[in-house]
């Protein structure tokens, strides 16, 4: 199907908030298909992807031990009950999280009061914003708090329990009517100057609410890739702990590699209550997870007799749970998480290379594959226009990035972890081109 006839559909069929049509067709591509780190669209055109569509294709595109995994599991089984008749991927796939999060956690425990969790149990979603919310009904069932401190630039999600917890007033403002404003927001350390402040801010949280929760992204995608001081999972960590609440750790951009660790809350060494994972867990089906403490979870959910109080009709999916298995071995077997701490060292340095005209600064962050460059007016002011130049530009040129932050003015970059750097480079080398044009 052609790309305009595509889009003139989804104009007239489509909700018109969700898919942004450029009047003079600039934006957006159609996407036809997709292969490791590369797309092709309806017209047949060619873009290397430094997405990973949203972070998903962690092992790339249609990988094909994943692709296999799903079509096994389709053809013998496509769905079955949820919460009631389950199936056998659920169970292993239930398992292997336990494994891979608090069992391996639990080997490693170097924290203060926390006794090192023994497994973990788990709760399956479809978005990642369900598996938050399950993490934040697990808090309330366990501690009988419904305060919730959240973070300045947060994204959780938009599902109205979690969209109490996103910070931005873009999303929340048109909803607000119906929000229970549960959360209280908290500044989000980018240096480590700032760790004094945050912890009288909490401080004064813990005091004023009955606070069962502390939510955070180990890093902020939405937010505009910023990475906190490594001093701030613990201080976290030690609040929750002398205050009885739960840390919950919102891993669902951040988890299987994506910063150079399985998890980014290993380069903190810090471990939390819940871990809510998603987007690379299958890499391109839509399956997410709550994963809490085994006797946390024991403790705060009642054992089924029959009904459950939190559940869904697709609850851990066949095909997702199966594909889910394929793709964390893959990462196993090809050593994507090593790969993507080597290459994301790669891409910072050479993004810390690129020379922007006189009239804008441009500043460099990240871990791993996540990436960002932050670009500012010389007052200081972000350079909104220019990002959104730049990432049209390097569409053009057969480039997909996308404007991350509040104010849309820094260029991510979360490639799938099976990148190289020759393709790396070329990206770095358009986007120097970009600049240079004006």
């Amino acid at each position: 199907m052609p790309t305009d006839r595509s889009l003139a559909l989804l104009r007239a069929y489509e909700s018109p908030n969700v898919t942004f049509i450029a009047a003079d067709g600039s934006w957006p591509i159609v996407w036809e298909r997709a292969r490791g780190v590369t797309v092709w669209d309806t017209a047949g055109r060619r873009y290397l992807d430094l997405t990973a569509a949203f972070g998903v294709a962690a092992a790339g595109h249609a990988n094909p031990s994943v692709l296999r995994a799903a079509q096994r599991q389709a053809r013998r089984l496509l769905h079955a009950m949820g919460d009631v008749h389950p199936h056998a991927r659920k169970a292993e796939l239930a398992r292997e999280l336990s494994r891979l999060t608090f069992e391996r956690w639990g080997r490693h425990a170097t924290q203060s009061t926390q006794i090192p969790p023994r497994s973990g149990k788990t709760i399956f979603g479809n978005s990642g914003f369900e598996a938050v919310e399950a993490a934040l009904k697990t808090a309330l069932l366990a501690t009988g708090k419904p305060g919730v401190v959240a973070f300045e630039g947060a994204y959780h999600g938009l599902g109205y329990g979690a969209l109490n917890a996103t910070h931005r007033e873009f999303f929340r403002s048109p909803f607000r009517p119906q929000l229970r404003d549960f959360a209280q927001f908290v500044p989000f350390p980018t240096t480590p100057t700032e760790i004094d402040q945050v912890e009288r801010t909490l401080d004064r949280s813990f005091k004023r609410r009955a606070i069962g929760a502390v939510l955070v992204e180990p890093v902020q995608g939405r937010g505009g890739i910023r990475v906190p001081p490594v001093q701030f999972l613990p201080l976290l960590r030690r609040f929750c702990d002398a205050h009885h609440a739960l840390l919950i750790l919102d891993e669902i951009y951040t988890g299987f590699g994506r910063t150079g660790r399985w998890f980014a809350c290993e380069h903190a060494r810090v471990i939390p209550d819940v871990v809510c994972l998603g987007k690379a867990l299958t890499g391109g089906f839509p399956l997410s997870a709550a994963v809490g403490r085994a006797d946390l979870m024991d403790a705060a959910w009642p054992r089924s007799t029959g009904e459950a109080i939190h559940t869904s009709t697709f609850l851990g999916h066949p095909v997702g749970c199966a594909m889910a298995l394929a793709q964390i071995r893959e990462l196993r077997a090809r050593r994507l998480v090593p790969r993507s701490a080597q290459l994301g060292r790669f891409l910072l340095a050479r993004l810390a290379t690129l020379r922007c005209p006189n009239t804008v600064r441009a500043s460099v962050r990240g871990l791993g594959l996540m990436a960002g460059l932050d670009l500012r007016r010389s007052d200081g002011a972000p350079a909104t226009d220019l990002a959104q130049t730049l990432v049209r530009r390097l569409l053009e040129r057969g480039f997909i990035v996308l404007p991350e932050g509040e104010h849309g003015n820094v260029i991510g970059f979360t490639p799938p972890l099976t990148i190289g750097e020759r393709q790396l480079g070329q990206a770095v080398d358009a986007l120097q081109e970009a600049l240079a044009s004006g």
